[in-house]
This record gives C-alpha cells, sequence and structure tokens, in this order.
C-alpha cells in the first residue's frame, strides 16, 4: 500500500507540473497588458504608484449631502485621495511626486511604503502640473508648521513658478528654503539618475494663475503618459490618440462620465472630455492600444467612483482600464 500511494503522489505531481505549465504559457500569450487596475505587481527597477485618482475637491466632496458623498462623511474611503503619481527609483533608492495634493501626507507615505525606504522621507523631487487647489497645496505640509522640510525640489513651468514665488504661503516656503524652484520648459526633458526622464507638454486648461502641463515620464523600458487636466482633446493642438499609441500607459482626465452628472452648474465652465466623448475619440484604436488607457481624476459625482455599475462595466467592456489607489506598474 504504501508504494502504491507513492507512485501516485509522484503520477498526480507530474501531470500538475504540466497543467501549471500550459496555463503559464496560455496566460504570457495574452493580449491583455501584464497591469490590470485591481492587482499590484511586484516589480524591480523603476516603478509608477497611482497615489490617488479623484479630482481636487476630493470624495466626499464639501457640502455634498448626495448619495454619491453623504455615507463617506461616516464612513471614509481612504483609498479615494485626490489624483497624484509616484516614481520609485529601485537603484537609487529615490522617489518623485507628481502633483501635490491636499492628501501629501497619506500619499507620501504610501510612496515610501512601497518603496521600503524611510516612512519619513521626502520625495527627492515634485512635478506640478498646473495652479489649481488638488495639484499644488500639498506643498503647505513642507512648511514650518509641519515637516519643515529641507531644500526640496520643486519643478514648475514658468507661470507656475512666478506664481509660488510671488504669493503667500508659497512664497514662505521659497523664502525659508522648504523647497527650491526649478524651472521647466515645455517638451524639454530632465533626466533623473540613469533610467528616468520627465518631459512636461502644454495641454489647454482653465490658466488662471499658471499654464498647464501634462508629464511624460520614462523609465528604462516603458513610458507613461499623466494628464490629468485638459479642456477637450480637440481643443490640443496634438494628437490625443498619436500620443497613446506612442507610449506603454496613459493616466488620462476622466472628470465627468457625461454632462448629466453635473446638473447644477454650468458644464461650459468646467471643460473637460467626458468618458462618453474619450470612447469616441479613440474608438478606432485596437482593443490592445484602449487598454493603455487607464481613465484618472473622478469628480464626486463620477459613476466609475462607485465600484459595480452600468457605467463601470461598460467602460470596461471598451477596454479602458479604471486608475486605482495603490495600484503598481513597472517602467
Amino acid at each position: 500500500m504504501s508504494k502504491f500511494f507513492y507512485k501516485a503522489f509522484f503520477i498526480c505531481g507530474i501531470f500538475l507540473f504540466y497543467q501549471c505549465g500550459e496555463a503559464t504559457e496560455e496566460a504570457s500569450n495574452s493580449d491583455i497588458p501584464e497591469t490590470s487596475v485591481d492587482e499590484e505587481v511586484d516589480v524591480e527597477g523603476v516603478k509608477l504608484v497611482v497615489l490617488g485618482t479623484v479630482q481636487d475637491a476630493g470624495s466626499p466632496q464639501i457640502g455634498c449631502q448626495k448619495k454619491c458623498c453623504a455615507h463617506l462623511f461616516e464612513q471614509p474611503d481612504l483609498n479615494r485621495m485626490v489624483v497624484s503619481l509616484g516614481v520609485i527609483d529601485e537603484n537609487s533608492k529615490e522617489t518623485y511626486l507628481f502633483d501635490a495634493t491636499p492628501d501629501m501626507p497619506a500619499q507620501m507615505e504610501l510612496l515610501n511604503r512601497k518603496s521600503g525606504l524611510d516612512l519619513s522621507k521626502t520625495p527627492d523631487a515634485i512635478f506640478l502640473t498646473h495652479a489649481h487647489i488638488g495639484h499644488y497645496t500639498g506643498l503647505m505640509y513642507l512648511g514650518k508648521e509641519a515637516m519643515n522640510a529641507d531644500k526640496v525640489p520643486v519643478y514648475a513651468m514658468p507661470k507656475m513658478t512666478s506664481f509660488l514665488e510671488s504669493n503667500g504661503p508659497w512664497s514662505q516656503l521659497v523664502q525659508s528654503e522648504n523647497i527650491v524652484l526649478k524651472e521647466l520648459r515645455a517638451s524639454d526633458s530632465f533626466g533623473f539618475g540613469q533610467d528616468i526622464s520627465v518631459t512636461p507638454i502644454l495641454v489647454p486648461h482653465r490658466d488662471e494663475f499658471s499654464e498647464t502641463v501634462g508629464f511624460v515620464i520614462s523609465g528604462p523600458s516603458k513610458t507613461a503618459l499623466f494628464i490629468p487636466d485638459i479642456d477637450k482633446w480637440d481643443k490640443w493642438n496634438q494628437d490625443i490618440v498619436g500620443w497613446v499609441k506612442r507610449v506603454d500607459y496613459a493616466f488620462l482626465d476622466a472628470t465627468f462620465y457625461d454632462a448629466e452628472e453635473i446638473n447644477n452648474r454650468d458644464i461650459s465652465e468646467i471643460p473637460h472630455p467626458f468618458v462618453v466623448e474619450s470612447m469616441e475619440t479613440f474608438k478606432e484604436l485596437n482593443l490592445q492600444e484602449r487598454n493603455k488607457i487607464h481613465l484618472i481624476h473622478f469628480n464626486h459625482t463620477n459613476p466609475l467612483l462607485g465600484g459595480s455599475n452600468v457605467q463601470v462595466e461598460k467602460v470596461l467592456d471598451y477596454g479602458f482600464k479604471i486608475a486605482e489607489t495603490g495600484m503598481v506598474i513597472s517602467l
């Protein structure tokens, strides 16, 4: 009986080995990219981390007692942080932050936790897209009332740089050398370490105080496009479809699903590409190209924040992905 048992065990092991091998080969031939929004990938080298996905004012939004927000005041969803990306260079032990949001304390901790570095470490550089409240006000946490940080490099376009230098309390950060401003120029690339480059690209937006840029973030093997804010795709003097084809990942403005969700404000005053418009814009792309697109920067009213619903299923069936806080991809 003992010999029979071991023989049977050995045969079962061989069967499982070949079955697993076939499953692995089948998965490797899939057209779906390695990273999906609901899994975290353990990668080495250069990592991009999604640190937040929500529009500037957060979710729940102040004063909102609609169905989309009311329950969140009593039961907050800690993953609903304002839109931001982080980059980790594991070789140089450096981290980079894209946009300084009101949720920056939690996002900096998340970035450091993902990197395995000291949780109190400040980013080695911060890149700002523009002067709307969700994208730069987190700088306040670097001041004397909070971290009292020492010369954190902050990269910004010329008007954004001037805005920070000339207006308090941001000017105090400059004068106290909590931050050191580094001026960006549109389409000029900046290299970091041996493997990372960052290139700002101008996009049309409500530029009351500064220009607005997106960023092309390149690692040793892959490239990501980050455009959290833009007015409309057809207002841009560049071809967004062409950009998607050129990069490996595209994190794109999806503030509103459609016009109907904002029925108490003039939608023309807050133009963004509706998700339904983006589906029309990218309709000629094949499924593999659409899989590159990760929707981000969701208004508190956007049904794509709501988990499983008709709109979420439609977007996923179309081939888009929905960015989620904590998601990690390899660059």
